[in-house]
């Protein structure tokens, strides 16, 4: 169970737990494969640590890439890294933006409905737009 329902919503609908799962994915395979190539790196532990550090762009310094093939597993690391760290806070903000344009539009579309039918509103109905009015231009 989903202790912030809003979040795990907007995961659900924006599928971003695909994303977070293949950049995992990515990680634990090149992680292996900097454990293979690099002589450095003697447990896949060092090798998860070493790709954490890299993907993170921390980039610690206590393990480093000295091969070629290691260190283009950790080029294509750190850009997939950075492209997913890039994209999954996009996506959730575009959520967030979409989510409250709609919510607007509503609002103007319920706001607009009593508008038309002025003459079916009782005087407080009526008080009550004239002041979401006024509270309007206020702000």
């Amino acid at each position: 169970m989903c202790r912030f329902p809003l979040l795990c919503k907007i995961i659900h609908t924006t599928h971003v737990e695909h994303f977070a799962l293949g950049y995992v994915s990515v990680l634990l395979l090149v992680a292996f494969g900097v454990w293979q190539v690099e002589p450095g790196i003697t447990t896949f532990a060092d090798g998860l640590w070493y790709c954490f550090a890299a993907s993170t762009t921390v980039g610690f310094g206590d393990i480093v890439a000295v091969t070629v093939a290691g260190r283009i597993l950790t080029v294509i690391l750190v850009l997939y890294g950075i492209f997913i760290i890039a994209l999954i806070p996009g996506v959730m903000v575009n959520y967030f933006v979409e989510f409250n344009k709609i919510r607007y539009n509503e609002s103007l579309l319920m706001f607009m409905d009593r508008l038309e039918h002025l003459d079916t509103l009782s005087k407080e109905e009526l008080r009550e737009i004239s002041e979401n009015v006024r509270n309007f231009r206020g702000k």
